[in-house]
């Protein structure tokens, strides 16, 4: 297998060309394109806003700043355009049943209006109704009514009154009642008067009173029911003239109304009972009430009160509005969805009416789109479930927690459920989707769309061109000064870096905002935004975050951890690995040790022993337990015991992007051959021996080199890659400078076999025809001291069965 050469200064990093770039500053850049690096979320939007049926609601997934919201409200704007203005929302009473306040559907803007219509109504009403209950025809005309059932009492009264006088009897009006009393000549006899009459005398007189009496108690339970026909011609006289009064007003609303139906119906319903309740209106304008005498403020106060419900509680208006409506509710609690009702203090109680009923998201967006995070929605008690109540229902049903859940008895408001034509999309990254999928049987069902975001793009000259204009977008929206060819040439070639991957540009727009802002913040009063500003802006980002990463390395220069950057070294290689740390990511050699010695073929991993060791990476180390065993020992027994250890390494270590490394430390082990400890190393490696790619390979490589270059170049340091990382290389300037100048070295290698190679300056050997391995090469060496240690190991067992006689009876 050939031995890798250094890979070429050219391939560590893939710069932009400016001149490539279609204009020289961000003032003259083209439009972006709509869905840059998008094409699946921009299929997934035009068909999820685009379908009518149920369920077609929107789930945007994936990583945080990737322009999710701005590119999701794009469609969505583009949608609404198309879309007709919904209708607006009102409560209005409900005459049948106050508690259950009715919603009214009416296109848009003629809310307003009937809110308004109604307002005039009133006023109108309360100075109409006291100037008809107060016109000389309806005093006329009551005045005839009173005067005539007032004459029936009177007239029998008078009659018994004249029977009795006619009787000698006197008909006296007493604090108890109406008497009879026995007269002689002209006066009421006392009572020894009336015992000194003769008895005959008196037995008549006491008849013709309890004749006179029965007769006095039919024309007293008379009164009543004329009383009570009294005040049906005046309730029918009223009615009258409120009908006269009023009846053309609400005519006028009516025919301003005519659709849709359900408002005539209320116009009608309002109609039969402000004509029916005229005198509850009347009485804060000081007209006649029940009794016919003014009323006082607390009677005003409840007139003032019962005239609220003929107010229209307009809750959602789209007057003036083009399209659809677009809602994006940054705190969707249950009430903020589905609306809710509020309550006023009076009187030291909570009092509520259809007029303190509010709306929510769901009302507002009705014939439109809304946009909610999906994490916050779900953060939020039961938001969710009333999220998808009103989806399956169609409907927004306005209801308190405690009453949706049963735990309220006490009487409230129960408003009319509100027909909702909806369309929700929720933002959110993959693992709130995937949850929901695997958790909620409702949620496909619901959200049957999925616009996965892609994380990278791309990075060809169409894209390159493509997202320079974006970045000019980006300034442009963000409102800062214009920018230069080459430093938006910078910013290409960053979101390649932050892709880790030199054929990839990242999507993930946030972050490339704010460095865009600090740069206009380094380049101060100049004018365009330079490069220089750009890589000033990146040099202190870094600088922020480095106190770790410096902390570490100063610890390795000090040598308290130890870290070897020339010479050799048995059973000893420097590893990478990477830390991150927030939005700090580093590379940091690790010094990787192995120790090998008798036994069952036991590959001992000690970060693993310890519970320091992660899954993947005990993963790698069996695995090449397992290449070991397959390419040495088939027709031998693997006899030896190895220990693997990240030296000086307390924390956890995770991942299989050192099994290579350790692979390497365990040839060196077994075979006794030093390694250079000038060559760092990175890569998994299966059980063939291929070396496969791992992440972070930028970062490793820079740590590597940071090491080197602090204490001092010598021109043979370098690191070791997979070579199918070589496509993701997007190395610092100053390293790709280095390899220019010969001072640092990057190999890739595709084989343990070509890693061995150069980190032994031996060659590793094929098996010949012969079966075994060349002499010299470190695969012979490794083969050699395995069967050694084979044999070693068959003549202990062998003397220990010769010096214990009771074993080799046992056996015979």
């Amino acid at each position: 297998m050939p031995l890798p050469e250094a890979l070429s200064p050219d391939v560590l990093r893939r710069n932009c060309d400016p001149a490539s770039l279609p204009f020289r500053t961000t003032d003259d850049a083209p439009d972006p394109r709509l869905a840059l690096g998008q094409p699946r979320v921009a299929a997934a939007l035009e068909v999820g806003l685009g379908m009518l049926h149920d369920g077609f609601n929107v789930f945007a997934l994936g990583d945080a700043g990737t322009g999710r919201h701005h590119l999701v409200l794009r469609y969505l704007q583009r949608a609404a355009e198309g879309r007709a203005t919904p209708s607006d929302l009102a409560y209005v009473h409900n005459f049948d049943e106050a508690a259950k306040p009715r919603v009214l559907a009416l296109p848009a803007g003629r809310g307003r209006e009937l809110q308004e219509a109604m307002r005039r109504l009133l006023d109108e009403v309360v100075t109409a109704l006291p100037a008809a209950f107060e016109s000389e025809e309806y005093q006329a005309r009551l005045k005839a009514i009173e005067d005539a059932f007032k004459e029936k009492p009177e007239a029998g009264f008078k009659e018994i009154q004249e029977r009795a006088r006619a009787r000698g009897l006197a008909m006296l009006a007493t604090p108890v009642g109406m008497v009879f009393a026995p007269m002689k000549d002209g006066d009421v006899l006392d009572s020894e008067a009336f015992e000194a009459l003769p008895e005959d005398d008196q037995k008549r007189i006491r008849a013709d009173i309890e004749a006179l009496q029965g007769e006095l108690q039919r024309v007293l339970r008379a009164i009543p029911g004329w009383d009570r026909q009294r005040r049906e011609k005046i309730r029918d006289l009223d009615h009258e003239i409120s009908e006269a009064a009023i009846g053309h007003l609400v005519d006028e609303v009516r025919s301003v109304f005519q659709q849709p139906t359900a408002v005539h119906d209320y116009l009608e319903a309002v109609r039969a009972d402000l004509i029916d309740n005229a005198p509850q209106i009347l009485r804060p304008a000081g007209g006649r009430g029940d009794g016919g005498h003014d009323d006082d403020g607390g009677r005003a106060s409840a007139s003032e009160a019962f005239l609220r419900r003929f107010r229209v509680n307009v809750l959602v208006d789209h007057d003036g509005q083009p399209g659809a409506p677009i809602v994006t509710e940054d705190n969707p609690t249950y009430a903020n969805l589905v609306g809710r009702v509020e309550y006023v203090a009076q009187m030291g109680t909570l009092v509520t009416d259809f007029n303190l009923i509010r709306p929510g998201a769901l009302h507002r967006a009705n014939g439109g789109f809304l946009l909610l995070d999906a994490r916050q929605v779900l953060q939020q008690p039961h938001a969710w479930e009333g999220l998808k109540r009103a989806l399956k229902a169609r409907q927004v049903r306005i209801e308190s927690l405690g009453q949706s859940m049963g735990l309220v008895s006490t009487t409230s408001l129960e408003p009319e459920p509100a027909a909702i034509d909806i369309k929700v999309v929720l933002i959110g990254d993959r693992l709130i989707y995937y949850l929901l999928c695997t958790y909620d049987p409702e949620f496909l069902d619901l959200f049957k769309v999925a616009a996965d975001f892609e994380d990278v793009m791309p990075r060809d000259p169409d894209h390159e061109t493509a997202f320079a204009a974006l970045v000019a977008a980006l300034v442009q929206g963000a409102e800062l000064p214009s920018f230069d060819d080459a430093a938006v040439a910078r910013v290409i070639e960053h979101a390649s870096r932050v892709a880790g991957d030199a054929e990839r540009l990242t999507t993930r727009t946030g972050p490339l905002v704010d460095l865009l802002r600090e740069a206009a913040f380094h380049a101060g009063a100049a004018v365009p935004v330079r490069v220089e500003h750009v890589q000033r802006a990146l040099d202190q980002r870094l600088y922020r975050a480095d106190r770790v990463r410096e902390r570490m390395q100063e610890a390795t220069l000090r040598r308290i951890v130890r870290i070897e950057t020339e010479g050799e070294a048995v059973g000893q290689v420097n590893g990478l690995s990477v830390i991150q740390l927030g939005p700090s990511t580093f590379g940091h050699p690790s010094r990787i040790t192995a120790r090998v010695r008798l036994g069952r073929g036991e590959v001992t991993d000690i970060e693993r022993e310890v519970e320091l060791g992660g899954p993947l990476h005990s993963k790698g180390v069996l695995i090449l337990a397992g290449f070991l065993g397959a390419r040495y020992a088939g027709e031998a027994p693997l006899s030896l015991a190895a220990t693997l250890v990240f030296e000086q390494s307390y924390g956890g270590v995770d991942g299989d992007s050192a099994s290579s490394a350790e692979l390497y430390a365990l040839l060196s082990a077994i075979a006794r051959v030093p390694l250079r400890q000038d060559l760092a190393v990175t890569g998994s490696v299966d059980q063939l021996g291929n070396v496969q790619a791992i992440g972070g390979v930028n970062e490793k490589i820079e740590g590597f080199f940071d090491l080197c270059r602090e204490r001092g170049l010598s021109g043979r340091q370098g690191v070791l890659i997979p070579r199918a990382n070589v496509a993701h290389l997007m190395l610092r300037q100053d390293v790709v400078d280095a390899v220019d100048d010969g001072a640092f070295h990057v190999y890739a290698v595709d084989h343990v076999d070509q890693g061995i190679e150069l980190l032994t300056g031996h060659p590793a050997g094929e098996r010949g025809d012969d079966g075994g391995f060349p002499e010299g090469s470190v695969n012979a060496s490794v083969e050699a001291r395995l069967r050694a240690m084979a044999d070693r190991l068959s003549e202990f067992s062998e003397r220990a069965r010769r010096d214990d006689p009771a074993d080799g009876a046992g056996a015979a």
